[in-house]
């Protein structure tokens, strides 16, 4: 790997040259699966029918790491993966994934990634997937679409956590969840968009278990003229409950749509949601640069704080 892929992996995954890097791992790069390590309690196994890997976590393994990240570098490269996660029960497992593209070429590049997850009973999963895009010089673009379907059986947890903040010209994102009795899942996503970029969310949580929840939180910031759509559905069909929270950031010529959707088909079910669309308040900017800062660097600080 050169400095470039090595500069990827850093960003998306929070891997360091020099670091060695604990648990198992799957680095795929163009298409490729340039190296890979399983331990006695995760099997990583590549699939013989499609791009993909199997990623097997084996009941009560706890705690585990996992580090799955995908860097594409080749200008006008397309890449389709189908990951399928299985979760053993009572298992406790991080999982850090993620997608860099590196494209200073004239043509698009483009990784799709297609994630399963099943999680067993009483199972537990952080799941971090962090996208990002670099390179200006051709005028290529860099286009992300990521599907993640979960799978939830009784008494187990999810947290998921969705990251995008700079250099995606466009992005598809959807996911769909099922949940059992008991299951909980927490989904956070955090998103920028600057100049002409697009980025649309979709989201189903279906709430078949009693005593099941969800929590949905989206926070983005849309700057210069760029375009974000935000469609998240949670559907209760036993008793249950959840809440969804989107709050975003306009800057510049932006265009914002939230469109939460709540469905109840059950008496005990209990869902709220909220949204939140607006500029930074002038007397936060105000605040700010009465302590010194300039009135951009009072901004950075606001959306930094915003997207944690």
């Amino acid at each position: 790997m050169d400095r470039v892929d090595l500069d990827l992996l850093k960003e998306v995954a929070d891997m360091r040259m020099g670091n060695p890097i604990l648990g198992a791992f799957n680095i795929r790069k163009n298409g490729e699966g340039i190296e890979r390590r399983s331990t006695k309690d995760v099997d990583i196994i590549p699939k013989t029918d499609k791009p993909g890997i199997d990623i097997i976590v084996k009941p009560n393994s706890k705690p585990e790491d996992v580090h799955i990240p995908v860097i594409v570098t080749q200008s006008g490269f397309s890449d389709k993966v189908y990951n399928d996660f299985i979760i053993g029960e009572n298992s406790e497992v991080t999982i850090i994934a993620g997608c860099g593209i590196h494209n200073c070429g004239c043509d698009d590049s483009q990784h799709d990634g297609i994630h399963r997850f099943v999680l067993k009973k009483g199972a537990k999963l952080k799941y971090t997937e962090k996208h990002y895009g670099e390179g200006t010089e051709g005028g290529g673009k860099r286009i992300l679409n990521p599907v993640t379907i979960v799978e939830m059986e009784e008494d187990s947890y999810c947290e998921m956590e969705t990251v995008q903040i700079r250099g995606v010209d466009s992005t598809k994102r959807d996911l769909e969840a099922t949940l059992g009795k008991n299951a909980k899942i927490v989904v956070l996503e955090r998103l920028l968009t600057h100049d002409d970029q697009f980025a649309e969310s979709n989201m189903e949580v279906v709430l078949q278990g009693e005593d099941s929840s969800a929590q949905v939180i989206s926070r983005t910031v849309g700057q210069d003229n760029s375009v974000q759509v935000f469609n998240p559905r949670v559907i209760g069909e036993n008793q249950c409950s959840a809440h969804v929270q989107c709050d975003s950031i306009l800057m510049g010529n932006a265009k914002i749509s939230s469109i939460p959707e709540i469905s109840a088909e059950h008496p005990d079910a209990m869902l709220v949601h909220e949204a939140a669309i607006g500029k930074i308040a002038g007397d936060q900017i105000l605040k700010l640069m009465t302590l010194g800062l300039t009135e951009e660097e009072a901004e950075q600080q606001i959306l930094n704080c915003f997207l944690k």
